[in-house]
């Protein structure tokens, strides 16, 4: 390991925006499988990292946190929580929250996979997926937009909770659609090309919570440094939210993900290193 990234990891000790848990603080030691505990962060993130009780919105998979940070410059209003397993990428976005004072921003050290140990029933009112790892030849369940992975956004998402899935991966927009209509969710905004000369009219953003305008500023004025890397090289970057409600299990939908990963290409091997990100 570099001595950069040791120094980095040094410093994200001392970030009060930047939680850390151990493996210890959120899994039962002894268990056969993997068994989850509750951090003593959940349900406690507005009194405890915030000082109010402003919506939270996470990024899971933040990377450096580009996203997070700007969304949160634009929303003080509201409170935006970055969450990845990468230290040394965390303390791109941890630093540059502590030295402009972003009261709003905060960052979580862990993987999602763990992600219910940290927040409570209707704590999280919006999550965004940016550009995620799309698992071309990994199992469903290996996708963050899986009906396994939503069924755990649900447990702490609020009623009409939604999430926001923005990636170049033509697959995983493809293999999010058909979990979507396979479990009849309500679309509210969808593109399969967000720059393209007719993102902004007839009903793509027409009945999007929040507002179509801010929802397309969100989606356009926000870009990563991969996504401007995609942007140069002519690939369309695609978009859609849903409301998460669903009443009993989410169900896996027919996909075929032969014909979509020989859609997608060769170019995955360069756009999306281990880990997923920005």
């Amino acid at each position: 390991m570099g001595h950069g990234k040791l120094k980095k990891f040094a410093e994200n000790e001392t970030f009060r925006c930047l939680l850390q848990p151990a493996a210890d603080d959120v899994l039962v030691k002894g268990s056969r499988e993997l068994v989850l505990k509750d951090h003593p962060i959940k349900g406690n993130w507005g009194r405890e990292m915030f000082g109010n009780g402003n919506p939270i919105v996470l990024e899971l998979g933040c990377g450096g946190g580009e996203y997070t940070i700007a969304l949160a410059q634009r929303h003080p209003e509201i409170n935006y929580i970055g969450v990845d397993i990468k230290g040394a990428r965390l303390w791109k976005g941890a630093k540059f929250a502590t030295l402009n004072n972003l009261p709003n921003v905060a960052f979580l050290r862990t993987r999602i996979e763990f992600i219910t140990a940290f927040f409570g029933p209707g704590e999280v009112s919006e999550i965004w997926l940016t550009f995620s790892d799309p698992q071309l030849s990994g199992s469903q369940n290996s996708r963050l937009s899986s009906p396994m992975f939503l069924n755990r956004y649900r447990s702490f998402m609020v009623p009409g909770g939604i999430v926001h899935l923005k990636t170049d991966s033509r697959f995983l927009y493809e293999y999010t659609m058909s979990v979507v209509k396979a479990n009849n969710l309500d679309i509210l905004a969808c593109s399969t090309d967000v720059y393209g000369n007719n993102s902004h009219s007839g009903p793509i953003f027409s009945h999007c919570r929040p507002r179509p305008a801010i929802l397309y500023e969100e989606v356009t004025g926000v870009q990563t440094f991969y996504e401007k890397m995609f942007l140069d090289m002519g690939l369309p970057i695609t978009y859609m939210a849903f409301v998460i409600d669903h009443s009993g299990d989410y169900v896996y939908p027919e996909f075929d993900a032969e014909y979509w990963r020989s859609v997608e290409g060769p170019r995955r091997s360069f756009s999306h290193q281990p880990a997923s990100k920005h």
